[in-house]
């Protein structure tokens, strides 16, 4: 689903998506028509704007997981400020790209996005794990009752946290790309977690940065 307020650029975003094979379910221009249409197609992955009709990209994303928890919001805005960025991230996104990148580079963060991955325009990663080493700079989360991982879970989480990608993950540590995703999932299942940018931020707590 693509949610932005400016026609030409979200139908524009739209056909050059079902150019490349994919299928664009819905399109909405503001929180409660992406809410409805998210709830009525439940779709995969949602391209969010910040600038809406009738709100946020943020408080969009929070409604829009709300109604499809198992959507992954990817943000495309023409805004970098640190706080659009942030309030993106702690509403849910998955990742932020600023409307600079190039179609190729939207495609990429869009399998990166349905693989499970956080994907930020070069920059933006930094800004966010900097925002999390200081919010975990306040006494360290406790790790959630029962959540025992493994050593070679940890040792992912570890690479995880430090912005590596499951294929670069897969190659340091000598296993398959669906190996490490299967870890991924598991500690996900294990701590509660919804998604990677939330399992960075407990890494990183955790002092596994």
């Amino acid at each position: 689903m693509v949610v932005d307020d400016h026609p030409m650029w979200r139908e524009g975003v739209a056909r050059d998506l079902g150019d490349r094979g994919y299928r664009v379910v819905a399109t909405a221009d503001g929180v409660g028509a992406a809410t409805r249409r998210a709830t009525a197609t439940t779709p995969d992955v949602v391209l969010m704007d910040m600038e809406l009709s009738d709100g946020t990209g943020a408080t969009a994303t929070a409604a829009v997981l709300a109604a499809s928890p198992r959507s992954r919001v990817l943000v495309l805005s023409a805004s970098a400020e640190r706080d659009d960025v942030l309030d993106a991230v702690k509403a849910g996104a998955s990742g932020y790209l600023v409307k600079s990148a190039s179609i190729e580079e939207l495609v990429d963060a869009l399998e990166a996005t349905l693989r499970g991955e956080a994907v930020f325009t070069p920059g933006l990663a930094g800004l966010v794990l900097g925002e999390y080493r200081r919010m975990a700079a306040a006494p360290p989360a406790q790790q959630k009752p029962g959540a025992t991982l493994t050593e070679r879970e940890t040792e992912v989480l570890r690479l995880v946290a430090k912005g590596l990608s499951a294929k670069q993950i897969a190659t340091r540590l000598t296993v398959s790309h669906r190996t490490v995703e299967n870890h991924v999932q598991a500690t996900l299942r294990k701590l509660h977690l919804a998604n990677r940018v939330e399992l960075t931020r407990y890494a990183i707590e955790q002092g596994l940065d």
